[in-house]
């Protein structure tokens, strides 16, 4: 039992009831690759899989005027202006249990920056990591931006640092309706090594001339299949697999 606690990475905390359930990253990116480069692009497939989709805890939009941001959800009766915003009857749920310390600290679902257009989402959810490991915030990987919104890209000390789960977007567009919905992802988490970021993640940069003998076999090794007219289309993604196959 300690063992299988001890290789969770990610524990996710729902504090919103139907907020949609994180969801492993898929490895055709919500079915938005191409088929050619799902069945044979490997390093495309896995970093569409690497880390967990989080979806909107419900169905909403935005509009931005380029001034002043509105918003609707569904069910609601009008367009509202936003500064802030609580999901709907959260804020009671919260209180009747939480603490009576903690009960102040209702997390905000919606929070308009400073800068025009930019505001912050939460998911509905808590996270807490392994130690010596974070979180890596960003747009959902290799999904196409379509929706008049980019994601800035965050990492969260989520080891030590215990609150909401959000990501922060800028409005591309004006005077028209931007649509977020449970079913489509919002955004993605990655897990990190602190150390991957923390310190030098590479060392002094060589030349041609550094390059040994092993450094120029294992290039040749790499390089002389796409050479092949006559390869085996996917055959770095075959290759990957086995290994992958091996080590487990």
């Amino acid at each position: 039992m300690a063992k299988q606690t001890e290789s969770i990475i990610c524990r996710f905390y729902r504090l919103i009831p139907d907020a949609p359930v994180p969801r492993r990253a898929d490895r055709s990116a919500d079915g938005m690759l191409p088929t050619r480069g799902y069945r044979y692009c490997e390093a495309l497939a896995s970093a569409s899989a690497f880390g967990w989709y989080l979806y909107p805890p419900l169905n909403f939009s935005l509009v931005w005027d380029g001034t002043e941001i509105a918003w609707t959800y569904e069910g609601a009766e009008d367009w509202y202006p936003l500064r802030g915003a609580q999901f709907p009857g959260f804020r009671q749920r919260f209180e009747e249990v939480a603490p009576d310390s903690v009960k102040p600290l209702a997390p905000t679902f919606l929070a308009v920056a400073r800068d025009p257009g930019v505001l912050q989402i939460w998911s509905g959810y808590l996270a807490r990591t392994a130690p010596g490991w974070a979180l890596l915030s960003r747009g959902p990987a290799n999904i196409p931006r379509t929706q008049g919104y980019e994601h800035f890209e965050g990492i969260i000390e989520s080891e030590t640092w215990f609150g909401p789960l959000f990501t922060n977007i800028r409005l591309t567009r004006t005077n028209s309706p931007v649509e977020f919905h449970v079913r489509y992802p919002l955004f993605q988490v990655q897990p990190l090594l602190r150390q991957c970021y923390s310190e030098a993640s590479f060392d002094v940069v060589g030349g041609l001339s550094e390059l040994s003998v092993a450094d120029w076999q294992s290039f040749e090794a790499t390089m002389k299949p796409n050479a092949d007219q006559m390869r085996m289309l996917g055959h770095y993604a075959v290759d990957t697999r086995r290994r992958s196959r091996k080590k487990s």
